[in-house]
């Protein structure tokens, strides 16, 4: 029994050291659409712990700003601006434990790769097709200004696994 109620996911949250530069590359090289900004927000009283037990950060940290995007049609973006004494500036790599990375779904890969190279941003090898179940996709791995690793990713086809897994629309295939 999964998570009652799932239905999907609402929005991708990270901490930025440079709010006004994130929000220029999401904007302006992405295409996000900027929808609002919160903040400043602390719990400075002597012994207060609120930002410790609700936010797992120091407990003198204070969240700056942050800053609402949508990405797409559906894709919600918080950007967060933190200060805290604590704070660790390393990024992780996809290799190391919270390692993480955000991959956007673009029509054509070769275009949106293009366009990222127009605007200085830093793209690694590829496009990299996939094989497998994943056949049909490519892909390619790009940093944000402040390090974050991004991915673009096209199947204008559909990947393998979808295909071979469709099913017709018909009452006389209905689905189990």
């Amino acid at each position: 029994m999964g998570l009652p109620g799932l239905r999907r996911l609402d929005h991708v949250g990270f901490t930025v050291p440079d709010l006004a530069e994130a929000h220029r590359f999401l904007v302006e090289v992405l295409g996000c659409e900027y929808l609002y900004s919160l903040g400043p927000f602390s719990h400075p009283d002597e012994g207060d712990d609120w930002m410790t037990t609700h936010l797992d950060v120091h407990p003198d940290a204070v969240m700056v700003e942050n800053r609402w995007f949508r990405c797409g049609d559906q894709t919600l973006l918080e950007v967060f601006h933190y200060s805290s004494p604590d704070q660790r500036t390393v990024r992780p790599r996809n290799s190391d434990v919270g390692g993480h990375h955000l991959a956007l779904y673009v029509d054509d890969l070769d275009v949106a790769v293009a366009h990222l190279r127009d605007h200085g941003v830093r793209v690694l090898d590829g496009p990299t097709a996939s094989s497998g179940p994943a056949e049909g996709n490519r892909w390619i791995y790009f940093f944000a200004p402040w390090g974050m690793q991004l991915e673009l990713v096209s199947a204008p086809g559909g990947k393998r696994w979808d295909r071979e897994r469709a099913r017709p629309a018909s009452d006389e295939n209905p689905v189990p």
